[in-house]
């Protein structure tokens, strides 16, 4: 599990990730990101509907959090950033995702 000041939980917090953050892409994922004001990293994770069913899309929030868990020295200090799942993950392996999840945290370096 991350821990709790690790999370990026408020609606407000992901709007504005969205709306004034830069993202990059990969087929598996969508990495919107964004300088806040504390000295750490917050991670959001979210999964649409589009995914698949509850069960899918939990499934698929449980390995990306484990992910972030195993490699939380890999982020960037004082950013906001969010993982939005694409449908292709559905299918995707424990080992698939965590390369394409490394690999966009990589692509924005400490920017």
């Amino acid at each position: 599990m991350i821990k709790r000041v690790y999370r990026l939980k408020s609606p407000r917090d992901f709007r504005q990730a969205y709306q004034k953050g830069k993202s990059v892409v990969n087929p598996y994922l969508v990495l919107y990101y964004r300088k806040n004001m504390r000295k750490q990293y917050r991670i959001g994770i979210s999964v649409s509907k589009k995914v698949g069913k509850a069960v899918a899309r939990n499934r698929i929030k449980r390995k990306l959090r484990e992910i972030c868990r195993l490699n939380e020295n890999v982020f960037p200090a004082g950013y906001d950033l969010i993982f939005v799942a694409r449908a292709k993950t559905k299918d995707a392996s424990y080992q698939k995702l965590e390369k394409n999840l490394l690999s966009l945290v990589q692509k924005i370096g400490t920017v």
